[in-house]
């Protein structure tokens, strides 16, 4: 491991500003605050309190829907048709929005779900409804077009500079807001000090502790800026240098106790400081920490010990999904909830088994093992999140206002401004900027979209190029069509993804090479793509993302349309000896 260094719209902005310094006013344990979450706790009845400690999914484009597919599929989840059902049946704290659970068709319908969810939660009385997601940007995205799509944390990262995270999420969280939602599961507080990390990568602002700091306590300001929408900085106590994946498996990270502090710590921090709503544990081993090597979303060290009373942090702390390997392995689901109670989780995001959960939860009250002051605890949280968000006065979207703030052309633009301050040229033997505008191309390597839309770029500006799709790990088949279509081509561009775990992208490059066309390359995801390819490539872009707008930018960049701003947000080791830096923190080329 090599360890680590340390415009949007005004009137958006200047709303925001406005906004925050109410927020900044209404901090943890305001009297008025105080007041009213004691009124609401004493009139909850135990099953209710517990209730809000969950924060679960259900399948459906509307709170009652009554289509089949998701009816069953409620039903061999959650034994209820819809989630108006699931609210009436556990009085549930929150509800996380997914692809998959056929939530988010588009901004009309995802206005009209909030708001029918919050019209079944607060019938008769109920609480608001925490409504989240997981809005990250680049590569983890669940609301897609016609939402404003913005450059992920470490594109960001390459821009080296912290207002350009905070533009991002304030338009994001206004968005976000518009829709109904008010809890973002973003942004990743992680350093990724492993290149071979296969979870955070991307997800992270970069390899440098204080950077990853400064632009982690910018998003979490940009997007509680209006003070209606909670941000959310995962996952601690970090999980950055591990090359294992949690939902898979149990991951262990080696740092001592004070490399913690010197490398994990520095986000949080700055989180903590910058007032965040929520916090998510990390489901990891961390010895230093826990020699005990329970999960850190179960262990009471981590999170009572270090978050709470060394960091100093008040608010909501949510555990990472309770379905993940991750927690899983060697704990039983009716535990899970119990045991990350008792280490100081409000949230319980997404058990396998909510009824299982649920009940459990009421068991270990019943028994003793949990005191009812401890769900006290826990629910007073969460009740004064909400009531800092506003939901007691207003929980509701105006489904009037939602094509006029989500996806507008002013955001569109600001993202890909955002977008072309990103993309960053790592190498370059003089053929870069291309020097014509039309021509003959090859556009080949990773990604049915990736390369489709590279593809309609080149085309766009006049060039006529062929495009080879190859895949993630290339067959001497895919190879040889490559190079056969490299004839006659003025250069060839090759997008990369992870190729220091498929050798085929290498041996496809050197095949490239070898035909005398000059090759560009693209690392569309993760940068250090480049540490494998430095004797093959003419030059190599970084833009940290397959996004269209990433591309755009990238495409820009390759023909001079625009100079290349971006600079690594992290150190890329190299290929044959990781202790080395190859190219540092910082370094970028441009014209």
């Amino acid at each position: 491991m090599t360890h680590p260094r340390r415009t949007v719209l005004a009137a958006a902005l200047g709303a925001a500003a406005a906004a925050a310094t109410a927020s900044a006013a209404q901090a943890h344990g305001d009297k008025g605050e105080k007041r009213f979450v004691k009124r609401r706790l004493k009139a909850m009845s135990l099953e209710e309190k517990v209730g809000q400690l969950f924060t679960v999914y259900a399948y459906g484009r509307t709170a009652d829907t009554t289509d089949a597919a998701d009816v069953a599929k409620n039903q061999e989840t959650h034994g209820v048709d819809n989630a108006a059902e699931l609210i009436a049946a556990y009085k549930v704290g929150g509800i996380i929005y997914f692809t998959w659970s056929n939530n988010v068709a588009n901004p009309a319908q995802i206005t009209g779900l909030s708001n029918g969810l919050q019209a079944a939660s607060t019938a008769d009385g109920g609480e608001p409804l925490l409504i989240a997601t997981d809005q990250e940007h680049g590569l983890v995205v669940r609301i897609t077009a016609p939402a404003t799509q913005l450059p992920g944390a470490m594109a960001l990262g390459a821009t080296h500079d912290n207002a350009a995270a905070y533009d991002a999420a304030v338009i994001s969280g206004t968005e976000l807001r518009a829709m109904g939602l008010n809890l973002n599961f973003a942004p990743d507080a992680d350093v990724n000090v492993n290149p071979a990390n296969p979870v955070i990568g991307v997800r992270s602002f970069g390899s440098d502790a204080e950077h990853v700091a400064g632009f982690a306590a910018a998003q979490v300001e940009g997007y509680q800026a209006r003070g209606d929408l909670a941000a959310t900085v995962k996952h601690f106590p970090g999980h950055g240098d591990t090359e294992d994946d949690s939902h898979t498996d149990l991951p262990r990270i080696d740092h001592t106790y004070e490399e913690w502090q010197a490398i994990d710590a520095p986000p949080f921090r700055a989180a903590v400081e910058s007032g965040v709503g929520a916090i998510m544990s990390a489901h990891i081993q961390f010895p230093a920490l826990d020699p005990t090597l329970t999960p850190a979303t179960l262990s009471k060290p981590i999170l009572t010990g270090l978050l709470r009373e060394e960091l100093g942090y008040e608010g909501v702390i949510v555990t990472d999904s309770l379905a993940m390997e991750g927690v899983r392995e060697g704990y039983g689901d009716d535990r899970i909830p119990v045991l990350a109670l008792l280490a100081g989780i409000d949230m319980l995001l997404m058990p396998v088994d909510l009824d299982l959960a649920y009940n459990a939860v009421l068991a270990a009250v019943a028994s003793g093992e949990l005191t009812e002051a401890r769900i006290d605890e826990s629910v007073t949280r969460i009740l004064g999140l909400k009531y800092r968000l506003g939901l007691y006065d207003d929980p509701y979207a105006d489904p009037g206002e939602v094509a006029s703030i989500v996806g507008v052309p002013a955001h569109l633009e600001a993202a890909q401004a955002l977008s072309d301050r990103t993309t960053t040229l790592v190498t370059n033997d003089g053929t870069l900027p291309i020097p014509t505008d039309g021509g003959a191309l090859l556009v080949t390597g990773w990604g049915e979209t990736t390369t489709n839309v590279l593809t309609a770029e080149f085309a766009e500006r006049g060039f006529s190029p062929t495009r080879v799709v190859t895949g993630i790990a290339p067959t001497q088949a895919q190879i040889d069509t490559a190079v056969a279509a490299a004839d006659g081509k003025a250069f060839i561009v090759v997008s990369t993804n992870g190729v220091g775990d498929n050798p085929g992208q290498v041996a496809l490059v050197k095949a490239l090479a070898a035909t005398g066309v000059p090759v560009v390359a693209l690392g569309v995801r993760n940068p250090y793509d480049i540490a494998h390819l430095t004797e093959d490539v003419n030059a190599y872009l970084a833009t940290y993302s397959y996004s269209a707008d990433g591309l755009e930018s990238a495409v820009a960049a390759v023909l001079g349309h625009l100079d290349p701003q971006g600079r690594l947000p992290v150190d890329i080791p190299r290929a044959d000896d990781p202790e080395s830096v190859l190219f540092a923190f910082g370094h970028g080329l441009s014209y």
